[in-house]
């Protein structure tokens, strides 16, 4: 009875998944989810990868859109156009991720050697801070060479930012994890 009962969910989600225009059989990487609580009647795929393909997918995707809304944001504060903005939102997308490499190798260095295993706020609090700070460091000058600005001119365009970094970083994580499950959390979602 288990194995008729297995078999026919089996052939259910085959049914389902194969309605969908983005599952790849053969890779066997994505299925789908009904999840109408969350959103509506729409369906999405569920896409598992191993830690390390989620995070460069993760950074990949963050990264593309991190850049072009920053360049529309820095359009708008340096009251330029596109060209002139994009290449600024590139550097400062890839010196945010060279930044980040960095930092967090250090960050978790010198939590090795004070024997830290528990982020606590405060913790967590100052990694928040020294990244922010140390990416404004490298920022205000590409936004004052790049612009022709003074230092408060690029002050004011990196918090705004920021500000801006805090909503999007909280809601692409989000979506991103309805989508990209860990590994550990597929068998929840089944």
């Amino acid at each position: 009875m288990t194995k008729k009962r297995e078999c026919g969910k089996k052939a259910a989600q085959a049914e389902t998944v194969a309605l969908h225009p983005c599952f790849s059989s053969s890779t066997g990487t994505g299925r789908l989810l009904h999840l109408e609580p969350v959103l509506g009647s729409m369906e999405f795929m569920l896409i598992t990868l191993s830690p390390i393909k989620r995070r460069i997918v993760y950074v990949t995707i963050f990264e593309i859109f991190a850049i072009l809304f920053s360049t529309w944001i820095l359009m708008a504060l340096s009251h330029s156009d596109a060209q002139e903005s994009l290449p600024v939102a590139i550097m400062v997308s890839v010196a945010a991720v060279i930044w980040n490499y960095i930092y967090n190798t250090l960050f978790e260095s010198w939590e090795r050697r004070q024997h830290v295993t528990v982020r606590s706020l405060r913790i967590r609090s100052v990694h928040a801070i020294g990244f922010e700070g140390g990416l404004l460091l490298i920022c205000l000058p590409i936004y004052m060479l790049w612009y022709g600005v003074g230092l408060w001119k690029a002050f004011t365009m990196e918090i705004a930012l920021l500000l801006f970094f805090l909503v999007y970083t909280f809601v692409f994580t989000l979506i991103f994890d309805k989508i990209f499950t860990l590994p550990h959390l597929q068998n929840q979602a089944e």
